[in-house]
């Protein structure tokens, strides 16, 4: 299928069915990998815009777009992702590729470098989770708040957004309705491309439930009194299972550019779903002190860890954008990736 010069198709892996999306068959290999609660499609508008030497390649992850939807095992952090890419690579031919990930695409792609330094040529993330997860932690080494990862995983989401993405809901009455959250959390509110429908449509294709989003959970007595369960989409995000102490040992180091919005409300040092940031401002009762996790902290101190180990990386801070800064300043964004993919 072709929708404005965009290739939709599915690809058989050893592991899975990958739906992917591309534009052609030649060039340098440039895979872009999507965030949560998404797919692919938050980068069609991105693949057309490079040169003819790449080959970019979007494809869906589990439980996300037309991929198959295996169940997350969370206790792997993000490895069922990143290795059902390396499975989707081998499929395609693919040895070696640059890579691009957003949100907890960029996670993902975090944990490809680690297992296979080798087989990347660059690294790019945008908006990218923490090192350390979502949720849970503080400080720049990613301390947990408690034992047993309170405070991050599945039952950090609300239930009201996970009950409207089962639905199907389209429409914009509630402040938990998917088109909602693109609208006032994807972007810088009140963010309205042109592309918002086919977006919140790629939000709903979202498999919920707990081997899916937001996963299982359990109780905690620390606050605020949910803990990772050990299936699904958030809790693969916990600190409990994601740390990538490993990204500054990796060889070789390919180049890295981080590129961030800097008005982004959802990965961001005071981020409107970290659940101590919303105890702090009175939004969650109980609050017991617990600081907001770092997330942007977090990332630069890992990545100035890999920097003088002899990586080379770029952080390019982008105003008045938010978590999808790809899509609201692409000549910025485009400009950025190219100055890495030819490094």
């Amino acid at each position: 299928m072709t929708v404005s010069g965009i290739r939709t198709r599915r690809v058989r892996t050893e592991r899975l069915g990958v739906q992917i999306s591309d534009v052609r068959d030649a060039g340098e290999p440039v895979v872009f990998v999507h965030g949560n609660v998404s797919s692919s499609v938050f980068w069609h508008s991105t693949l057309p815009l490079l040169p003819e030497r790449f080959r970019p390649v979007a494809p869906d992850l589990r439980g996300f777009g037309g991929s198959d939807p295996l169940a997350v095992d969370a206790t792997r952090g993000l490895r069922d992702h990143a290795d059902d890419l390396a499975g989707l690579l081998d499929a395609l031919g693919i040895g070696q590729a640059h890579l691009v990930g957003w949100s907890m695409g960029g996670g993902v792609v975090m944990q490809y470098l680690c297992d296979r330094p080798g087989a990347v040529r660059s690294v790019t993330l945008v908006n990218p989770v923490s090192p350390y997860g979502y949720g849970g932690t503080r400080g720049v080494e990613g301390t947990l708040n408690s034992p047993d990862g309170a405070g991050s995983g599945g039952g950090t989401a609300n239930p009201a957004f996970v009950e409207a993405l089962a639905k199907g809901d389209r429409g914009e009455e509630t402040a938990v309705s998917p088109r909602t959250v693109l609208v006032n959390c994807y972007g810088k509110a009140p963010w309205r491309p042109d592309e918002e429908d086919a977006y919140v449509e790629s939000m709903l294709t979202t498999r919920t439930g707990a081997d899916h989003y937001p996963g299982d959970s359990t109780a905690s007595g620390s606050w605020p009194g949910v803990a990772p369960g050990t299936r699904g989409v958030l809790n693969s995000m916990s600190p409990l299972y994601l740390r990538l102490d490993a990204l500054p040992l990796v060889e070789p180091k390919p180049p890295v550019l981080w590129i961030r919005g800097e008005d982004d409300v959802i990965v961001s040092d005071g981020s409107l779903f970290d659940l101590a940031h919303l105890g702090a401002v009175g939004a969650v009762p109980g609050w017991d002190g617990t600081p907001a996790q770092p997330m942007v902290a977090q990332t630069r101190a890992v990545l100035a860890r890999y920097a003088a180990g002899g990586g080379s990386v770029r952080e390019v801070a982008v105003a008045e954008a938010g978590h999808a800064v790809h899509l609201e300043r692409p000549e910025e964004f485009l400009a950025a990736l190219l100055e890495v993919l030819s490094a």
